[in-house]
């Protein structure tokens, strides 16, 4: 949880990098936070309950994203192949799990490296 909640607290950060453990800690979190409400929504009949936890994470999904790919070694600009139909998504999936680069790069020092402090 504490994972998620740094990647909250790193809203609008799109510098440095990101582990992947953060990555999908907070994909996980997220997903189960939309499932929440999308079932809110289908019980009480408001179709708008749905959208809230979509417009509430795109920053900080789109933040995250950024300091992954720059964990590999990408560029964030590699976020926009996402609209590739088929070979975007599935692009973007392999980076999200390829482990970090070794050591520092353009982006920052290894998180890694650093000495994350959760556990």
């Amino acid at each position: 949880m504490n994972y998620f909640l740094d990647v909250l607290k790193k809203y609008a950060v799109f510098s440095g990098r990101a582990r992947r453990k953060e990555y999908w800690m907070f994909a996980l979190f997220a997903t189960i936070i939309y499932v929440v409400f999308l079932v809110l929504g289908i019980v009480t009949k408001q179709g708008w309950l749905v959208a809230l936890p979509i417009v509430g994470f795109l920053l900080p999904g789109l933040a995250v994203t950024a300091r992954r790919l720059h964990d590999t070694g990408r560029s964030a600009w590699w976020i926009l192949f996402q609209i590739v139909p088929l070979a975007g998504p599935i692009t973007l999936f392999i980076f999200s799990v390829l482990d970090s680069e070794p050591g520092d790069n353009k982006y920052g020092p290894n998180p890694k490296a650093v000495g994350f402090a959760h556990a």
